[in-house]
């Protein structure tokens, strides 16, 4: 009921509010959810190995002093033809679209550790930054923790961006001073060395040189920079069909790297985010962290278990059905639901030998349902063939 009456009262505003709406894609299981509850502080987005575990356009809401971040987490990037294998809804193909159009800014993330995809931008990626030059983006390479050899960083984010941030050219440069900061482990971190004076055409964010220095991870203290060198270019427009040879994206104001799963350099990232921001309402209220409401969090947490325990082809049959909902004496929350499913066969690998699949599924997202609301939870699932 509390969350409800914060979405639907209209919010509270600082004297000078500012918002910034990102919009986080990139191909599926690159480790946008991961990402976003990170920046969030809180288990808020399903996460799983599996791909399309996130199936709807969820927010969150990041708010800091005066300023309010809205994390618009959108399902991977797919073709119609990997839809239609996982029967995915048809929202899947077109909500990253729709949060594209309300962006302020796109963060592009890319699994380094793929080394099959992780030296091109997918057709599908390409393709929304074509349709939205004008939209500020910005290069996040995840999991470089899983990268054993981090030279490779340099390949791939000259690689990702055509050699050009923010309109200059990559350069490497090399000197021998070590940055012990990050537990990462990164050889270097890779942005300009000096970014350019001016702002970016086309861009509402065009830096100031101090500001982009401070929020970007920009370091001059690092074993391999990159510098910038050349003139400031303005987006080049590219129609759809010009993505087919292309492997990067030249526009790419920033890049960041980082590793989600242990929150390694997220805080780099967030502060970059928060100062991005620029003057404009808040859509929600201050003590809002998601437009979810608790049960559609419960089902995420619940079917992301579902996923990451039972074979490819099962859990994407699952209907969830919340049977029980309500307080218990002392303030916990007891809520029961109903797992169907299509066949006998899946029901017996659901439960499990002994009941231990379904008992771990049940205590896992028992766990961390009382890690996002902050009670005592007592979940009970039950499974049946629909």
């Amino acid at each position: 009921e509390e969350q409800k009456r914060l979405l639907e009262n209209r919010p509270d505003q600082p004297q000078n509010p500012k918002v910034l709406r990102i919009a986080i894609i990139g191909a599926p299981n690159a480790g946008k959810s991961t990402l976003s509850n990170q920046l969030l502080g809180r288990k808020i987005f399903p996460v799983s190995k599996k791909v399309h575990t996130t199936r709807c356009k969820a927010q969150g809401v990041i708010t800091h002093e005066d300023t309010q971040l809205i994390i618009l987490d959108t399902p991977g990037l797919t073709s119609p033809l990997k839809a239609k294998r996982h029967n995915l809804e048809e929202a899947m193909l077109t909500d990253p679209w729709d949060s594209m159009k309300r962006a302020d800014l796109v963060l592009v993330l890319v699994d380094v550790s793929d080394h099959w995809t992780r030296n091109s931008l997918s057709k599908e990626v390409l393709k929304c930054l074509s349709q939205f030059p004008h939209i500020p983006s910005v290069l996040v390479l995840n999991k470089v923790d899983i990268l054993k050899k981090k030279f490779l960083l340099l390949e791939i984010a000259t690689d990702l961006t055509e050699g050009i941030v923010n309109g200059k050219k990559l350069e490497v440069k090399s000197t021998h001073k070590q940055d012990s900061r990050s537990s990462v482990k990164l050889p270097f971190h890779i942005t300009r060395a000096s970014p350019p004076e001016s702002k970016v055409p086309g861009s509402p964010f065009g830096q100031e040189k101090n500001q982009a220095q401070e929020g970007s991870g920009l370091d001059k203290s690092s074993d391999v920079g990159v510098a910038g060198r050349g003139e400031a270019q303005g987006p080049k427009h590219h129609e759809p069909e010009d993505v087919k040879d292309v492997k990067g994206w030249p526009h790419f104001q920033e890049i960041f790297m980082l590793a989600a799963l242990r929150g390694e350099e997220v805080d780099t990232l967030k502060r970059y985010l928060l100062m991005q921001a620029k003057p404009g309402p808040w859509e929600f209220h201050s003590d809002v962290l998601t437009n979810q409401s608790p049960q559609e969090i419960c089902d995420n947490i619940i079917r992301e278990k579902v996923l990451e325990y039972l074979p490819l082809e099962v859990p994407y049959g699952v209907t969830q059905v919340t049977e029980i909902w309500e307080e218990g004496e002392c303030g916990e929350l007891l809520i029961m639901q109903s797992l169907l499913v299509p066949r006998e066969s899946h029901k017996r690998m659901l439960i499990g030998r002994g009941g231990k699949v379904i008992s771990r599924i049940a205590q896992e997202a028992g766990q961390d349902l009382m890690n996002t609301f902050l009670c005592d939870v007592r979940l009970k699932l039950k499974v049946e063939v629909k």
